[in-house]
């Protein structure tokens, strides 16, 4: 099992440590709840260094992110990121991941560089994928061993941060970023995305910083109210605001019509992205399911796997993909795909748990 370089300071601060993405990463500390009302009310600290990292560099850079993802790139200026899917060939999708344009200063005429952020669980998947694809001039490098990343994250996540860089924080706007010092290390990528809904940042560092910048932070972090959030706050976060779950929510058998993610699928750009036809046909002709948003009335969570049916509870209609208990909300929330003709908003459904059918009502997203 592998380890980020923080990881003996997780297991010291008394964490519950799980397998993830064959990684021994951090599920909680105080607990899930505390950690996600942090987030939500005040700030929290994540390790996700887990993740990978690419970088496609040279003149056919942007060809190749082009044909691989199904956002269009070229609308990316130096600075920017913007959230994006890789199609396989068959409608479905192999990952969902950020893209970043990176700056060019070290590119020859003509040139382009760009980082993409990709799933920890699809690192290896995903980088046979590209190279598979790469007939471009241009040269891919895994740097995923060497990147660490944190997330700070919560309404405070800007004033404490600041605390520890010169670059004005308030002026990087939402899928911004920029390169800048940070608790005296150089060349941080500080980018105002991140997996919660409450704002904050994502800090891109070479790994043997990583603990001096975690340090940083965390000793000036208490009267901002910063706390440790680990992977079960970040699911439930996530959750609360719609945000899709690679290996839940979305795989290789779901298209990004399909999970409501046509807004990362720009059909009309001049590139002709994997899959592309497909789901022209799919946005033409209609889909036969579509993930739902719903909150259930009892206190049952749902869980993925579980099948969902009608209203009258007679006919089976999907199953759920993702559930958890919502801190902000105390009730059950979840998603899943459903029949077309059952997903509309304020329609009744209900899960099936253990023997017992269980009502919820189709909802619009986010949660919160």
């Amino acid at each position: 099992m592998k380890a980020t370089s923080l990881t003996p300071v997780h297991i010291e601060l008394g964490a519950k440590m799980a397998e993830f993405a064959g990684y021994n990463m951090p599920i909680s500390y105080a607990g899930i709840k505390e950690e996600h009302m942090a987030v939500r009310e005040h700030c929290g600290i994540f390790d996700v260094s887990h993740m990978g990292e690419f970088l496609v560099k040279g003149k056919g850079a942007l060809a190749l992110v082009q044909k691989v993802t199904s956002n269009d790139a070229s609308k990316l200026e130096i600075g920017h990121a913007q959230y994006s899917c890789m199609p396989n060939l068959v409608g479905g999708i192999v990952d969902d991941l950020l893209v970043y344009r990176l700056d060019e200063d070290k590119c020859a005429d003509g040139e382009m560089a760009f980082m993409l952020v990709v799933n920890a669980s699809n690192i290896e998947k995903d980088w046979n994928w590209i190279e598979q694809n790469n007939s471009f001039d241009c040269k891919m490098t895994n740097i995923s061993d060497n990147a660490g990343l944190l997330a700070v994250q919560g309404p405070k996540a800007t004033e404490l941060l600041q605390n520890l860089t010169e670059t004005n924080l308030s002026e990087i706007e939402y899928y911004h970023f920029t390169k800048g010092s940070v608790a005296g290390i150089d060349n941080v990528i500080i980018s105002a995305t991140g997996y919660t809904g409450s704002g904050g940042f994502e800090l891109y560092v070479d790994n043997e910083h990583l603990k001096t910048l975690w340090d940083a932070i965390v000793t000036i972090g208490e009267p901002y109210g910063l706390k440790p959030a680990g992977l079960g706050a970040r699911d439930t976060l996530r959750l609360e605001k719609g945000f899709c779950l690679y290996g839940n929510d979305i795989n290789d058998e779901t298209s990004p019509i399909e999970a409501g993610l046509g807004w990362i699928t720009k059909l009309k750009q001049d590139s002709d992205f994997n899959s592309k036809q497909l789901f022209i046909k799919q946005k033409e002709e209609g889909v036969e399911k579509r993930l739902v948003a719903f909150k259930v009335s009892d206190r049952r969570v749902p869980r993925q796997g579980y099948k969902i049916f009608s209203e009258d509870g007679e006919i089976e209609i999907g199953e759920v993909t993702s559930g958890t208990q919502s801190p902000c909300l105390d009730c059950p929330i979840g998603m899943g795909y459903v029949k077309v003709g059952h997903h509309k908003r304020g329609s009744t459904i209900q899960f099936q748990a253990g023997k017992k059918l269980m009502k919820a009502e189709i909802v619009k997203l986010p949660f919160v």
